[in-house]
């Protein structure tokens, strides 16, 4: 993507769609999905595609939080989001999911949000994922993911996702990412349908949950 669209995908995130940092208790997908996952968030914490520090505000007290986001331009927010809300903010990297920069068993938790329908390649991104977690450790995720095949949404996400991923820096809107995670290798996946009062409503459909790397 060229560095121009990077740098306007950042701003306009930013000071568009991430409210800046601050949370939105009135959004019933924050109050019913994205707080109390995030919560869930234990010790040494990894986040895949941390934008500008949105989720910043959900983690409990007492994680460390290492953040790797793969646009330079996100990361100058990101930063000063940290500062913002006091987080332990260990580390910040620009990095990218398919190539996590970190030793095997680096972490107890990693976090993506919306952040699978964007990667290169999900197989990939999830091995690393299921790498650098400790045993026991626990990888959450919130993604928004296709439609029901046969419905109307279903055949507008098809229609509309070259553009949407031009404009959205490589998200696609086809994705099934709930099988992705399924396939990748983890134990006690728990897998939950979300639909997010959204306009327009082909980001509509999510999943949400957590899975486990073995003892």
């Amino acid at each position: 993507m060229a560095k121009w669209r990077k740098r306007a995908f950042a701003w306009c995130y930013h000071h568009l769609l991430s409210r800046q940092g601050e949370p939105d208790f009135s959004d019933p997908f924050t109050r019913e999905v994205r707080a109390p996952l995030l919560a869930q968030a234990r010790g040494d914490v990894l986040e895949i595609g941390a934008g500008t520090g949105g989720n910043l505000p959900f983690y409990p007290p007492g994680v460390r939080l290492t953040l790797l986001e793969p646009n330079p331009y996100m990361i100058r927010y990101l930063d000063g989001n940290c500062t913002a809300h006091a987080a332990d903010c260990a580390a910040i990297v620009e990095g990218i999911g398919e190539r996590l920069p970190f030793p095997a068993n680096s972490f107890d938790t990693v976090l993506t949000t919306h952040v699978l329908c964007s990667v290169r390649d999900q197989s990939e991104v999830l091995a690393e994922v299921r790498r650098v977690l400790r045993p026991g450790g626990r990888f959450l995720f919130i993604e928004h993911v296709a439609a029901q095949p046969g419905t109307l949404n279903h055949r507008a996400q098809h229609a509309i996702n070259p553009v949407w991923q031009w404009v959205g820096d490589g998200c696609h809107l086809t994705r099934d990412t709930g099988a992705a995670i399924r396939a990748a290798g983890f134990e006690h996946v728990e897998i939950r349908p979300y639909n997010v009062r959204v306009w327009p409503p082909l980001a509509s459909p999510h999943v949400f949950g957590s899975a486990m790397v073995g003892q």
